[in-house]
Parts: structure tokens; sequence; C-alpha cells
């Protein structure tokens, strides 16, 4: 009898593991489904200086897609002020369609606001 209940017992937490699995495995590769959606949009500063802008999935691993090296450079009207660029990874040198990155290198992440600099220059683009 205490078999069985502890077979009961065993199913159950299973059941339930494998429903939070589900959930979590349906929030981590949900897709952009308009045009125009920047909450999908997160900008990545890694140690090394750099700057990223994609969408960003987190589980399982940190992965970049769809994304943008952030590239400042002077301002062509006035050599003292400095402006920014969006280059696409697809015209990078390495043309990568996606990044995986190291955790240990990501210094802080988040979304990118609509009214930001970023937010704007994404929606001109038609993302």
């Amino acid at each position: 009898m205490k078999n069985l209940n502890k077979n009961k017992i065993l199913v159950g937490v299973i059941i339930i593991l494998v429903i939070i699995l589900a959930v979590v495995l349906i929030f981590s590769f949900k897709k952009d489904t308009g045009q125009g959606n920047l909450d999908n949009y997160s900008v990545v500063y890694l140690s090394t200086g750099e700057v990223y802008i994609g969408k960003l999935a987190t589980f399982p691993n940190l992965t970049l897609s769809d994304g943008f090296v952030l590239q400042t450079m002077k301002d062509p009207t006035d050599p003292t002020k400095s402006t920014f660029g969006l280059n696409p990874f697809k015209n990078t040198f390495w043309g990568a369609e996606k990044l995986h990155l190291n955790r240990e290198q990501v210094v802080f992440y988040g979304v990118v606001g609509k009214d930001s600099q970023i937010g704007k220059a994404l929606a001109e683009q038609g993302k």
C-alpha cells in the first residue's frame, strides 16, 4: 500500500514538472508577430565595450538574433560631436544570423525603449 502511494506521488510530481517545462519552453520560443513591435528588442552591453541590439533569448543560453552592432562615429557636420549607427549583423564581416553570448561577458541587458534614439532608429527600419 505504501508503494502505491509513493508511485502516485512520484507520477504527480513528474506531471507537474512536465507542465512547468512546457510553459517555460512556450514562453522562451515566443516569436515576434507584429510589425513595429520593439518589445522584443534588447540592448546588450558587453564587458569589452561592444553594444549589440536585437531579439534576445535567455533560455537555454543567451542568443541574440535579428541584431545590430551599435557603432559610434564622428558627426559629419560637426567633427567635435559623435553620432551612432546601427550596422545589421548580416552586413558585418562575420555575417552571422545570430550571436551566442557568453553570460560572463554581459555587463547588462534590457528592453529597448520605444522613444529612445535606438527605438526610433529601429522603427524607421520597420522593425
